[in-house]
């Protein structure tokens, strides 16, 4: 006589089973976890991880519940066996991919407190605050756009802030240029021509003032840039406390000045990336026509050519040249007239010291990427100043100028340096510090 059975188990190992899906669904979480990481700075990151982890939230909670509910759990998987084994193997990973896409940075800010010493304006901190980015995701052609503001404060009274922009629109079709600048500029004036400057006898002055720039250029094809600009902005000069008296002063001494200015500015640039370029050239022509019929006190036109060349040798080794003149035609101010040292023309020499209606500068730049963040750059070059083209091949008037700096990348994304350069010119000496490349 058969001895009668027990009640008989339900198909399949229950305990297994739901440790099964249990464990298949911590790998799934984990490897959520690791995604949802690369999800940086997210406000929505909390929510995201809600609706993420919710379904395997259930499942641990599947793994927890009385008897009588597993006894239901494992029932059902008898009559639809597919389901415990698509339960663990559901994509929820792949539900963190399109916020990941969706929160993607789609630029990178630049801060930068940059410690200023100069001849010309003293020792003092220049704030930098920048954002580069991409103006729309999709558009791969156009150079990065930036915005920011940049301050001003020395030892010797000079105060003033700047706010700009330059956009980059349409796959590189149109450039949007804006800049705003206010303040106090305290500076020594030499007087025009190299004989003044080398003479020593300098005029302590301040520059109150804002000025107003705009810029708008089009694309015209073969990477050629042609449009119209602006300028406006007014300015008082007025002679500083121990000024010497024997020295010549400007004629608008103490009086406001209007300055207003239309112009054009033909550009054609191959370089792809203008924050450190690597390869390609770039040569901009600017004209400035300030004209009393616009508004402006003085009237005068301003001229200026430049011409870059970049050459990478290797990967982290880049050999760039630069070439600059400018030229001045009418009845100019003294600041309307080309300044040495104003930009980053020839390194090595106060800006201000040595002005006059002619400028010419050309220098060579090697460029060295280092691990850790680091660069060095080594430079040299000459120039000089003259009243007269003829003026230029007087060996008087030749301004050289040699140096090396180090470099530290701020944003790897778009290979932004903080630099600083010491350079030694004739009789001169300067630190600079500033974002980007001299040129």
């Amino acid at each position: 006589m058969r001895k009668p059975e027990g009640p008989r188990p339900l198909p399949g190992n229950r305990t297994t089973s739901i440790s099964r899906a249990a464990g298949a669904s911590r790998t799934t979480y984990s490897g959520v976890q690791h995604r949802l990481c690369e999800v940086k700075y997210s406000r929505s990151f909390v929510l995201l991880l809600v609706i993420v982890s919710w379904p395997f939230t259930s499942i641990a909670a599947i793994g927890q519940a009385p008897d009588r509910t597993q006894e239901l759990a494992s029932q059902q998987s008898k009559l639809n066996p597919t389901t415990q084994e698509a339960q663990p193997k559901t994509p929820t990973y792949r539900k963190a991919e399109p916020a990941k896409e969706q929160h993607k940075r789609r630029g990178e800010f630049v801060i930068a407190p940059i410690p200023i010493s100069s001849p010309a304006l003293g020792a003092g901190i220049v704030p930098i605050l920048g954002y580069v980015f991409h103006l729309t995701k999709n558009d791969t052609t156009s150079p990065p756009s930036a915005v920011g503001g940049v301050g001003l404060a020395t030892n010797n009274g000079s105060r003033a802030f700047a706010l700009g922009t330059q956009l980059y629109i349409k796959e590189d079709r149109y450039r949007l240029t804006g800049a705003f600048a206010h303040g106090n500029l305290n500076y020594n004036l030499y007087g025009s021509g190299i004989t003044a400057a080398r003479a020593g006898i300098k005029l302590p002055l301040e520059q109150r003032g804002q000025i107003f720039f705009g810029e708008f250029v089009r694309n015209f094809g073969w990477d050629i840039f042609v449009g119209p600009r602006f300028l406006t902005g007014n300015s008082t000069i007025l002679r500083r406390e121990g000024a010497p008296t024997l020295v010549a002063v400007p004629s608008d001494l103490g009086l406001r000045t209007n300055w207003r200015a239309i112009g054009v500015r033909l550009v054609r640039e191959t370089r792809r990336n203008r924050c450190y370029p690597t390869n390609g050239t770039l040569l901009d022509f600017t004209l400035d026509i300030f004209s009393q019929a616009i508004g402006s006190k003085y009237s005068f036109q301003s001229y200026t050519l430049t011409f870059n060349k970049y050459l990478g040798l290797t990967k982290s080794q880049v050999l760039a040249y630069n070439a600059y003149f400018c030229a001045t035609g009418g009845h100019p101010p003294f600041y309307g007239n080309c300044i040495y040292g104003r930009k980053n023309e020839l390194r090595g020499y106060e800006a201000g010291r040595y002005l006059d209606r002619y400028m010419l500068a050309t220098q060579l730049e090697y460029r060295l990427v280092l691990p850790k963040r680091f660069g060095l750059v080594g430079f040299g070059g000459v120039g000089g100043m003259a009243a007269g083209g003829h003026e230029f091949f007087r060996s008087e008037n030749f301004l050289p100028s040699a140096g090396g700096g180090l470099r530290f990348l701020l944003s790897k994304r778009f290979h932004v340096n903080l630099r600083t350069d010491l350079a030694r010119g004739k009789g001169d000496h300067s630190l600079s510090m500033g974002l980007t490349e001299a040129f």
